[in-house]
């Protein structure tokens, strides 16, 4: 469906410029015929009828130029955002390359979500281990078909496996703006915030968790220096007396 959008629109674009440069002709040939009775009315009509063709035919062109930059614009982004979903969730560092998942993101590229889903899970049910098709499945639900619930389910499984803890944190704060945001369930944003800060606690995301609980930055807090005349030793230690 969407290729045909595209085909449909650029369609309209060469037609509509066609008709936009026959237009600029038309008005360059009236405004250069040889004056005969009455030219300047008659040319007058000719001028101001292909005028009128160019002006619709370009603003016509305009319009459908925008919309496939539009379009064109929301599947690079979408293809740039898959492509990091792969970098992120693929702990191989390796690029996907199989069939049956390409099949999936074909159906997507297409605007057919539900397939693209259901191959998905397809895909996921034979490789339980590439993460990465479950956190397509979730950015289908909350980009494209707008279940926020959906997705924030989807995240939820994604975040019950193990992998590198950077990466599952980045997903975990993912998720809490979705419940802080979209959901308006600041109790499970909370929740999954002292999550991350708990069992992931010397990354990036950590660092963002604790700054919207309001917590220190353990980074931050001042060192004790030792009390007086230990000499730097631990707690019951004592100075060699001389």
């Amino acid at each position: 469906m969407k290729l045909t959008l595209y085909l449909v629109l650029s369609a309209m674009a060469v037609w509509l410029a066609y008709g936009f440069v026959q237009g600029y002709r038309a008005s360059t040939r009236a405004a250069s015929q040889p004056a005969e009775a009455d030219p300047d009315a008659r040319r007058t009509v000719h001028d101001v009828d292909a005028q009128h063709r160019m002006a619709v035919c370009g603003f016509a062109g305009f319009v459908c130029l925008a919309a496939l930059g539009f379009l064109l614009s929301r599947d690079v982004s979408r293809w740039f955002a898959h492509q990091a979903t792969d970098f992120l969730y693929n702990d191989n560092a390796v690029g996907v390359h199989n069939p049956d998942y390409d099949h999936a993101e074909q159906m997507a590229l297409q605007g057919d979500y539900m397939e693209a889903i259901r191959l998905l899970r397809e895909f996921l049910g034979a490789n339980p281990r590439e993460i990465y098709a479950q956190i397509r499945i979730a950015e289908i639900y909350e980009n494209e078909l707008k279940n926020y619930l959906a997705a924030a389910l989807e995240y939820e499984e994604v975040l019950k496996h193990q992998f590198n803890a950077d990466r599952w944190g980045w997903a975990a704060i993912h998720l809490t703006n979705l419940y802080s945001g979209k959901l308006d369930k600041p109790d499970l944003a909370l929740a999954w915030l002292r999550r991350i800060a708990e069992e992931t606690p010397n990354t990036g995301p950590a660092r963002k968790a604790r700054e919207r609980l309001g917590l220190p930055d353990p980074a931050d807090e001042p060192i004790e220096p030792p009390a007086s005349g230990s000499g730097g030793l631990p707690p019951g230690f004592s100075p060699k007396k001389r």
